[in-house]
This record gives structure tokens, C-alpha cells and sequence, in this order.
């Protein structure tokens, strides 16, 4: 191959690896949230995760999961009732045994945060 042939294959693989490159970045820097100084005062705080009900998102989730077991009636009930919350608090992350999908996990410990707090609040 000639000499000049070789730096103008050179080039064009450094052209295409460089706008690969910005494209990737792009993509990461919109999808990132904003990290610069100036898009935030320094006076925010991290958003909190939103509020988790236990009788209308965690009941169902352990209902589908810890069913016949850990609710009315099942041979489990009477030492870990899934139907309070104070039980699934005392377990924590336990849960995670059987609750297998991130989403639903991420659930759970949003729960469990929000238990932790409110306990910290009651004297």
C-alpha cells in the first residue's frame, strides 16, 4: 500500500473512532443527570423516594410472592406475618430470598427507609 493511501485510511479510522466516541458521549450526557456547578444551587438536596403505601404496593407484591405461606391461614402466619408492616421491617433485605426482580426490590427498600425514619421520628 502507498504511503499516502496508509495515512488516509489512518485518518478516516481516527474520523470514524472520534464521532463514534461524541455519539456514545452524547448519549451518556443526556441520559446522565446534570453533574456542572451551575445547574444546581448548592442549597438542593437529593429528591427522597416517593412514598410507599404498604396495603396498596408492598401487600400486593408479597401477597403474589409469600402466598399461601405467610398470610391468613398459612403454616407460616403465626411466626412471620406478611400482613404487617412491622414484620417486613424486621426483616429487611431478607425478603430479597424471594423477591427476586430489581424493580420490586428497589420497592422494599423504599419501604424499608421509610419505616427506619419513622421510627427514628416516635420517641
Amino acid at each position: 500500500m502507498r504511503p499516502v493511501m496508509r495515512v488516509c485510511v489512518l485518518l478516516l479510522a481516527l474520523t470514524l473512532a472520534y464521532v463514534y466516541g461524541a455519539c456514545v458521549r452524547a448519549k451518556f450526557y443526556a441520559a446522565a443527570p446534570a453533574l456542572s456547578a451551575f445547574s444546581a444551587p448548592e442549597s438542593a438536596q437529593p429528591t427522597p423516594p416517593a412514598r410507599v403505601d404498604s396495603n396498596t404496593q408492598v401487600r400486593p407484591l408479597l401477597e403474589s410472592r409469600c402466598t399461601p405461606c405467610h398470610f391468613a391461614g398459612g403454616t407460616m402466619y403465626a411466626r412471620l406475618p406478611f400482613d404487617r408492616p412491622e414484620t417486613i421491617a424486621k426483616l429487611g433485605t431478607k425478603l430479597f430470598t424471594r423477591i427476586k426482580d430489581e424493580k420490586e426490590q428497589q420497592l422494599l427498600r423504599d419501604f424499608l427507609t421509610q419505616q427506619a425514619e419513622k421510627g427514628r421520628d416516635q420517641p
